[in-house]
């Protein structure tokens, strides 16, 4: 198969037909052999039942169906876990994502060997303020952080190499930083490309500040991760040991001090009474915590499975 193209959505009845019809039709004009895998990420709409009409109209059209609203990383995952064209394509069902842009994104996989494009939405027709200005800021600290120089990691429309979806594991809400995901598990051929950005046509964005705020904190986790997250004892147990070896140096100073004032008839203190006692313990009770958190989290690494953090309700054509 040529081309598999992921859509998660949620509450998106009024364009699905719309953005089925355009892709089909760029599908047909170039031959490809396709699917299409829309994840309902638990729409409270009629979207399951459009992707129904399309999935018995035509069997390329393949659907699945949430318990209930987990987000867009748990539907990307399992749309991943499902796809099997040679290239993988991800957009938005809310057709801002242009499909006219499918072509090239493949041949940029197949003929130039790229294991991911990142679409740029160069021009937006966003709201300036609550999503443009927090946009470039996002990005910006992004670029900072990873080392990839792209100018917009939360573009929809991507382009991967098999290999790549099917070794990168997207949960909580990583689909941000697929790209860096990638990178990290030694995809280096990274690139991007200037896609049309649509404005939207139907529905409301779910675009919200406290997504703003999670992609912040999800980009510390995921900074994080990708230098400590395979050993976290390199972290964890260094710092542990410089903690727990602090303390055990102020309290050995603070005894042999104690001795030295005992043995010359010095007025001397009750060692309780002398606050680096509790500075010495306090650093060698959170050195020794540093240095278990570590251990467990190398624990937790060789023993974890892989656990699915979402439910599905339904499948069509799987």
């Amino acid at each position: 198969m040529d081309i598999s193209i992921v859509i998660p959505l949620l509450n998106e009845e009024e364009s699905l037909q719309e953005l089925y019809d355009w892709i089909a039709t760029v599908m047909h004009s170039n031959g490809y052999i396709y699917e299409i895998i829309f994840i309902d990420d638990g729409s409270l709409d009629n979207s399951w039942g459009i992707i129904n009409k399309l999935s018995n109209e035509n069997s390329a059209i393949r659907g699945i169906r949430f318990q209930k609203n987990y987000g867009k990383s748990q539907a990307l995952d399992a749309g991943f876990d499902l796809a099997e064209g040679d290239v993988v394509i991800t957009m938005d069902a809310d057709l801002q994502d242009n499909p006219d842009e499918i072509p090239e994104l493949y041949d940029l996989i197949i003929k130039e060997n790229f294991d991911l494009i990142s679409g740029w939405k160069k021009k937006r027709y966003d709201n300036v303020i609550t999503k443009n200005i927090p946009s470039k800021l996002f990005n910006a600290a992004a670029r900072k952080t990873s080392g990839l120089k792209l100018h917009d990691f939360n573009c929809g429309l991507k382009a991967y190499k098999k290999e790549v979806i099917k070794t990168v594991k997207v949960s909580g809400e990583m689909h941000r930083y697929i790209p860096v995901l990638a990178k990290n598990e030694g995809f280096t051929k990274i690139g991007e490309k200037v896609v049309k950005h649509q404005a939207r046509k139907y529905g409301v964005t779910k675009f919200g500040m406290d997504r703003f705020v999670n992609g912040f904190l999800d980009l510390i986790t995921i900074s994080f991760l990708s230098k400590f997250g395979k050993r976290p004892m390199h972290f964890f147990g260094l710092w542990g040991t410089f903690m727990f070896l602090f303390g055990m140096t102020s309290a050995f100073y603070i005894g042999v001090l104690k001795i030295y004032k005992l043995y010359n008839d010095f007025k001397t203190i009750l060692v309780t009474d002398n606050p680096w006692f509790y500075i010495a313990l306090t650093s060698m009770i959170l050195g020794t915590l540093l240095f278990l958190a570590g251990f467990i989290g190398e624990l937790i690494i060789k023993s974890k499975d892989s656990v699915k953090h979402y439910s599905i309700k339904e499948k069509l054509n799987f």
